[in-house]
């Protein structure tokens, strides 16, 4: 996938249509993902452009600080915006608002493509816990089963909490393990009394099963719409 540096609307010569034939050029590869069912990492990687830019613009007040300036960089850990002095006017400060502007539009046209295509794959989606759950559920295993309804794709998830600001935020990390052939012996009960008496370290662990008719790329779509729809099952029922 065709990347964007994390300044790339102010490297170099600052030019309306120079920026813009870079990001054209880089939400058509974005596009051709999309179009072949393909989310990740393209979505992630333009919603971060996308929040990289807001946060850029919306900083106004430190803008007509320090301004007339040539961004040089982002420290993105602590949300600063590093200049670098220059003799400029009005004039280069204006080519870049256009350029922001551009951009963010542009950039939410494809952002709303990308997330109608995963509304669509959520919605098709059926999440069941695999026997009684345990109260610990933050870690356990993940069965999945698309539309080939060939193979059950056995995924070790953990469950982590972090905050940022005043809220909590819930990740999932998930690691294959294994694939069984999806027949009347391993039925997802089996494939579970299969993962207790391979691993001790979780006697009765949390199982889900998450199944859809849909055929998509499993590790650029299934999987991550698959993880997020989990933890937002698992945070539902624990309410």
């Amino acid at each position: 996938m065709g990347k964007l540096s994390e300044t790339w609307f102010a490297d170099g010569y600052i030019d309306f249509e120079l920026k813009k034939y870079t990001l054209l050029s880089y939400l058509q590869e974005i596009h051709r993902a999309f179009n072949q069912n393909k989310l990740y990492p393209q979505l992630a990687d333009i919603i971060f452009h996308f929040n990289n830019l807001r946060a850029f613009r919306e900083n106004k007040q430190l803008m007509e600080q320090q301004f007339p300036k040539r961004l040089t960089g982002i420290d993105l850990e602590k949300l600063l915006l590093l200049y670098e002095k220059v003799s400029a006017d009005d004039e280069m400060m204006q080519e870049l608002e256009e350029i922001i502007a551009y951009a963010l539009s542009a950039m939410n046209d494809t952002i709303r493509d990308g997330t109608e295509i995963y509304e669509f794959v959520q919605d098709k989606l059926r999440i069941s816990p695999v026997g009684l759950v345990p109260l610990e559920n933050t870690s356990g295993y993940l069965l999945l089963c698309d539309g080939r309804y060939s193979d059950t794709l056995v995924y070790s998830y953990h469950l982590t909490i972090f905050e940022r600001h005043d809220e909590q935020y819930r990740g999932i990390r998930t690691e294959y393990l294994e694939a069984y052939r999806k027949d009347l012996v391993h039925t997802c009960e089996h494939i579970k009394t299969i993962l207790i008496r391979k691993n001790d370290q979780l006697p009765n662990p949390a199982v889900y099963c998450v199944e859809t008719s849909l055929v998509l790329p499993v590790n650029e779509t299934l999987l991550p719409v698959a993880k997020r729809s989990l933890v937002r099952y698992i945070a539902l029922n624990a309410a």
